[in-house]
């Protein structure tokens, strides 16, 4: 009942999402024809939007890939993709992306891999995108700094929090691998707090579940860092991924004709957006992202039509994810039964 319960409420809140930046976008008395503008979007301009959607979830995908090939595992580039666009939906319909890298470790179990290689794989992808993001989006910030300061210095509070939350991730599991018993320590203190204040229930329950997740990104970082070709390997799928999710912008700006801004300031607002809303604990980061883009790109975009930029733009960074996941969930059912049967006339012949 509880978890159904909260896939009630996850699914209420990306619905109403969506219902939001619907009215956002066509109930701008400014904008007399809404419907007329998105059709005379540049075709070649939205395949681009949609290049950049295929480039971040391929790149994900081909992360995982790698992984497993370099592990001695058989396994195709299309399961990576089912498995990858799996996780990608489950991350989208849960607060703070709970259910995303379970889901896609189960989805590999399937494949053949096993779980703990899996949970490896999902661990170094998580590790590599962080730092990604943490990297580029302070690099464009640095390179662009007076324009930040012009454009967004109302909410720079707000962005240095939420770089230094994404970026927390990164020395955090780094010393996860050459600190490990340090954080079990930090780990056990906020979960004795916890049951002081009654937000954990067991404690043993609690320690057992951040041991075993200490021990996955122990392994998972000693394998990488023995192995730097690797690393570096993992490091610039993930920068070519994150640079894909994140340059949708540019292509979502030109697709409507807007004129003005350089390529690079679109890119630095969009990175900054990003790390300023990313953490918050809804699914998809509904709201935040949607209120960011209003609030980042005014100015940039013109009032009337900021609303339609925003629902292109978040068609294809998050709404298209669900359609297409739900697809894969589908999809990843009738293979597995396929093989299923496969595997029974195996055995009978």
């Amino acid at each position: 009942m509880k978890l159904n319960r909260k896939k009630l409420i996850s699914s209420l809140l990306v619905i109403g999402s969506i219902g939001a930046v619907i009215w956002i976008a066509f109930s701008n008395n400014e904008l007399e024809d809404a419907w007329g503008a998105l059709g005379s979007l540049n075709f070649w301009w939205v395949l681009g939007i949609f290049g950049c959607w295929f480039v971040y979830m391929f790149a994900d995908a081909s992360a995982y890939w790698a992984y497993f090939r370099d592990e001695g595992f058989r396994v195709s580039i299309g399961r990576c993709v089912n498995a990858s666009l799996i996780g990608f939906y489950y991350s989208n319909i849960t607060p703070t992306s709970a259910g995303g890298q379970p889901m896609l470790v189960n989805s590999m179990r399937k494949a053949g891999i096993p779980v703990g290689y899996g949970t490896m794989a999902a661990t170094i992808r998580f590790i590599c995108n962080q730092f990604a993001v943490a990297t580029l989006s302070l690099v464009f910030w640095l390179l662009n700094r007076d324009f930040v300061r012009a454009q967004l210095g109302d909410v720079i509070w707000l962005i240095r929090l939420g770089w230094v939350i994404n970026f927390s991730g990164v020395p955090l599991v780094l010393m996860a691998a050459f600190q490990r018993n340090l954080i079990q320590r930090i780990a056990e203190w906020v979960i004795g707090l916890g049951i002081k204040i009654r937000l954990v229930k067991n404690r043993e329950a609690a320690v057992a579940s951040v041991t075993e997740v200490l021990d996955t990104y122990h392994t998972a970082l000693r394998t990488l860092i023995r192995n730097p070709g690797r690393i570096i390997l993992q490091m610039l799928i993930a920068m070519v991924g994150t640079m894909g999710l994140i340059g949708s912008i540019y292509f979502v700006y030109h697709a409507f004709g807007f004129t003005g801004t350089p390529w690079y300031q679109l890119i630095t607002t969009s990175f900054l957006l990003y790390v300023s809303a990313c953490y918050t604990p809804l699914p998809g980061a509904s709201g935040a992202q949607e209120g960011g883009f209003l609030l980042f790109y005014r100015g940039m975009i013109p009032g009337d039509k900021i609303g339609l930029a925003l629902l292109v733009w978040r068609f294809f960074t998050y709404y298209l994810f669900l359609l297409v996941g739900v697809l894969m969930v589908l999809l990843e059912k009738i293979i597995v039964n396929r093989e299923k049967r496969q595997r029974s006339t195996e055995k009978k012949s």
